[in-house]
């Protein structure tokens, strides 16, 4: 049983294979890479959300976060969660910020910021950055990255943090 719906081992494995091939495609072979993911996507229940998931990440990867939009909001539609479900979020934000809606994106991340830790909250803070810089709102996109890069630096950590907090929290 994987996150969002009863798939083998062996699928998954060759779901992250499929993947590792990614860059051997050259960008006139997008469709062949696509219809990889199709077939494997084929093998799952017609109601899985890992399906769309796929889908969604295939034609965003290969340029086209038009057709990815609508693909990763029927993946969380159908209930995909944990792991893959604040991926899906995290890829449909960038995906709304490159088609002109950032806004949608900072509503659908900004939630994240709460959520339970995990290795993807820089990458929540990074596309967030991104969002909001996108409409006009840098201090506050600095002020993620930095704070999300505080923690990784070999000293300053403290600093860094503070000018961050202070870049959207002005000292009284």
């Amino acid at each position: 049983m994987c996150e969002g719906g009863p798939v083998t081992k062996d699928w998954e494995d060759r779901v992250t294979a499929a993947w590792a091939t990614f860059d051997d495609y050259a960008e006139d072979d997008a469709a062949d890479f696509r219809a990889v993911i199709d077939k494997l996507v084929a093998e799952l229940p017609g109601d899985s959300p890992l399906g769309p998931f796929e889908q969604a990440c295939a034609w965003d990867s290969t340029g086209h976060s038009d057709r990815a939009v609508p693909l990763y909001r029927e993946a969380l539609a159908r209930g995909l969660s944990g792991y893959k479900g604040r991926r899906a979020r995290i890829q449909l934000s960038s995906s709304l910020r490159n088609t002109g809606r950032a806004e949608e994106g900072v509503a659908l991340l900004t939630p994240e910021l709460d959520a339970p830790s995990d290795e993807l909250d820089d990458a929540v803070r990074a596309c967030l950055a991104l969002c909001l810089s996108s409409l006009g709102r840098d201090r506050e996109g600095l002020s993620l990255v930095l704070g999300a890069l505080a923690p990784h630096l070999p000293r300053y950590q403290r600093s860094m943090a503070n000018y961050a907090r202070l870049l959207v929290e002005p000292e009284a």
